[in-house]
């Protein structure tokens, strides 16, 4: 299977020779960390709008539950 019907494993292993070559051995785990805290930093945003949402939704539906 793909990754997304797009990209198939040779395309993804000259990606990575070329992530290699352009960074080195060294700069990869520091930018994995990077990316990683990016990720982390992202689902949070993501959890806390959706939070927000659904907090929003509550509030709503209450209030429509005591104007009854």
């Amino acid at each position: 299977m793909t990754l997304l019907g797009i990209i198939g494993g040779q395309e993804i292993l000259i990606i990575l020779l070329i992530v290699l070559v352009l960074f080195g051995g060294k700069k990869i785990p520091e930018l994995m960390k990077g990316l990683g805290k990016g990720v982390k930093e992202y689902k949070n945003a993501v959890n806390n709008v959706n939070e927000e949402i659904d907090s929003v939704s509550n509030t709503e539906e209450s209030q429509k539950k005591d104007e009854k």
